[in-house]
């Protein structure tokens, strides 16, 4: 009896024995062996374990919420800086200079003053991606509704300053007697309000705010509105290219008449049908990618394709300045006289054609 009792306990030793060196063998950093004990709310290591090891992960999530700002969305932030800083020279030469009161100045100040929100909307659009939490249904319609009113006033302008010139030439007589300053405000008015309806759409319920498989390549515009709008840009481009191909045989026509009599002004109808031209070719190449873009393209599109579209279409604001109102003589003096106090000889007897608004 007591042999058998002795050699149960050596039995029980000896397999204890092997249990704690099968058991001490393993890692005592195992993350099952970790886990099995932060489980039981009973140990009092525990906690301890647990605060020990939330430090070593709070900095790996940390690093993962930072978002990487995009080389695409630093370029559009410099482009609407340097847009945001030509316009608002341009309003300031037209607001402080008495005789650009013309009605012709009133279409140059409403494109100016489009073209400089749109410059605001493409800084402010960088500062809610990065700065701000887009995901606030309120931050990304103002940014949205921004940039569509802006945009589509500087369009809605530009088409405004073409009729100008064509009813400069085609009514060249009674030009000056039948249109009224009243008239360009009523003008300048009706495009302002249309442009803040398109605007006010999304905010209305004409976003992919719910429904992300219907948004467009410009998110949260629907994929049909984008095509609306691009269809509509795209009437408006057919509309000047006919006004223009109309400037151009009246332009011609007239130079033939008086090519005999003053010759100067044949070579000036000539350059002023090339600067024409070469306006149209502009706005064409800057605007015409992106509105056939948004026609064929949606949401699962690689964004880099919308980046390639929208830079170009927002340089054409950059241009803008240049074309219809740093080329024009009277703006030219004033800038002269604001920055030098003297005006250059040559801006004085250059003569004006309908080409210089």
């Amino acid at each position: 009896m007591v042999l058998s009792l002795a050699a149960a306990a050596a039995a029980m030793s000896s397999g204890g024995g092997n249990g704690f060196n099968s058991s001490s063998s393993l890692d005592p950093f195992d993350s099952s062996m970790s886990w099995s004990v932060s489980e039981d709310p009973s140990n009092s290591s525990s906690e301890s374990f647990l605060r020990t090891l939330s430090p070593d992960l709070q900095p790996a999530t940390t690093a993962g919420v930072v978002q990487e700002v995009s080389p695409w969305d630093i370029a559009l932030c410099v482009t609407g800086t340097l847009i945001s800083c030509e316009n608002a020279l341009v309003i300031a030469v037209l607001f402080y200079t008495p005789t650009l009161r013309a009605p012709m100045f009133i279409l140059i100040g409403s494109l100016a003053v489009s073209d400089l929100l749109a410059g605001l909307g493409l800084i402010l659009n960088f500062v809610f991606t990065y700065l701000i939490d887009k995901s606030v249904e309120f931050v990304t319609l103002l940014s949205v509704g921004l940039l569509i009113s802006a945009f589509s006033a500087s369009v809605f302008n530009i088409l405004a300053i073409t009729v100008d010139r064509y009813l400069s030439l085609y009514n060249a007589l009674t030009y000056h007697t039948e249109r009224t300053v009243t008239f360009t405000y009523m003008m300048v008015v009706f495009i302002w309000v249309t442009c803040f309806t398109l605007g006010l759409l999304p905010a209305l319920g004409w976003n992919c705010l719910k429904d992300s498989s219907t948004c467009s390549i410009c998110r949260p515009v629907t994929k049909n509105n984008a095509v609306v709008l691009a269809v509509t840009f795209l009437l408006v481009f057919a509309l000047m290219m006919q006004l223009y191909l109309q400037i151009c045989k009246i332009a011609f026509r007239h130079a033939q008449q008086i090519a005999v009599q003053h010759q100067f002004m044949a070579i000036s109808t000539t350059k002023g049908v090339s600067t024409l031209s070469a306006i149209l070719c502009a706005f064409g190449t800057c605007w015409l990618p992106f509105a056939l873009y948004s026609i064929v393209a949606d949401s699962s599109y690689p964004v880099i394709y919308t980046y390639a579209t929208v830079l170009p279409a927002t340089c054409c604001s950059v241009i803008n300045p240049v074309i219809y109102a740093f080329r024009n003589p009277d703006i030219q003096k004033s800038l002269w006289m604001a920055c030098c106090g003297c005006v250059p000889s040559n801006l004085s007897l250059r003569p004006r054609t309908s080409s210089d608004v």
